[in-house]
């Protein structure tokens, strides 16, 4: 069930000459699918659309359609209309709101239970798969039917942020729609080939940097990974490679909860969460002001790292020594 503020989202974006469309740092398939699908969606409306990202495009995301009209500069001048992909708040795209001007029409649409509900207009579906469930959803009220290249986006959104279907957000609905999505006529092949089978030399150097290193805590119930700014210097690896690189960590016998440190300036660590089968992965995170999902959530913490280890692995452990909840 959409929220109120949905049938509003429709019709900002259907009168609105000009969007700027705008997806979180490091970003994922998700936020990557998802804003491309609807840039898509909106340009076939005939509207001027502006993609933009703090970052490059993952390696393996450079494939998908729209995705060279992706750029890391603001348009200048700012449309109006500012819509808000993937993002809990604004600090997940490097800006404020005293950026904007004061008649400019914020729209927030996510799916994290963590988000902030910045925008003017707000749509967070926190049960929803993927914010490409959501996207799918306003693109089929907006009228534009899903072609080969936006159902490619979606059903990048979707399969990347359910782990394939493998993770416990995955639902009924998640495989109906990606049966929606098949029926497109998309590339099923190429898509997983693309984003799955196919990395960089840099990453798998890194990934090698980070298993070295790992350690086991609480047990064996905690496993910890940490890349510091060397390890991506010397590799020759971009932030965005060491995406799905915690996998590796949570999926030890035994893990319930999977951290990796990444060092991205000496004062400057970004966290990742992951959990298996209970541990409120979301709720760690917004102790050190990070967000996002019960089993995937991060956080970026301005401390240097050994003292942002110290903390974390303290406060999970103190959280595992409780056991689960029921």
């Amino acid at each position: 069930m959409m929220n109120n503020d949905f049938e509003f989202i429709v019709n900002e974006l259907r009168k609105a000459p000009e969007v700027a469309l705008f997806s979180h740092v490091s970003p994922d398939g998700d936020c990557m699918g998802s804003m491309l699908a609807l840039g898509l969606a909106l340009k076939k409306m005939g509207k001027t659309v502006y993609l933009f990202n703090p970052d490059l495009v993952p390696h393996n995301l450079d494939f998908l359609p729209g995705a060279d009209l992706v750029r890391n500069i603001l348009p200048d001048p700012l449309p109006q209309t500012l819509c808000f992909v993937d993002c809990t708040d604004l600090r997940r795209v490097n800006l404020k709101i005293s950026q904007f001007s004061k008649d400019a029409v914020i729209i927030n649409i996510d799916h994290h239970i963590s988000n902030q509900r910045f925008g003017m207009l707000n749509c967070v579906q926190s049960d929803a798969s993927a914010t490409g469930e959501i996207i799918m959803a306003l693109i089929k009220e907006l009228g534009v039917p899903f072609d080969q290249e936006i159902a490619t986006d979606l059903y990048t959104a979707i399969v990347t942020d359910t782990g394939s279907f493998q993770f416990s957000n995955t639902t009924p609905k998640t495989h109906r729609l990606a049966a929606d999505l098949l029926e497109s006529g998309i590339d099923l092949l190429q898509i997983h080939h693309r984003i799955f089978d196919q990395k960089p030399l840099a990453q798998i150097e890194l990934l090698s940097r980070a298993l070295k290193g790992l350690k086991l805590y609480a047990e064996g119930k905690l496993s910890v990974m940490t890349l510091n700014k060397n390890d991506f210097v010397e590799t020759g690896a971009h932030d965005s490679l060491s995406e799905g690189l915690i996998n590796n960590a949570r999926s030890i016998e035994g893990v319930e909860v999977a951290v990796l440190f990444k060092e991205i300036e000496e004062r400057i660590i970004k966290v990742g969460f992951r959990s298996n089968l209970w541990f409120d992965v979301n709720a760690l995170a917004s102790k050190f002001g990070g967000g996002g999902h019960k089993r995937a959530a991060g956080c970026t913490m301005e401390v240097p790292l050994g003292e942002a280890r110290k903390s974390v692995i303290k406060a999970i452990e103190e959280e595992l020594s409780l056991g689960r909840g029921y």
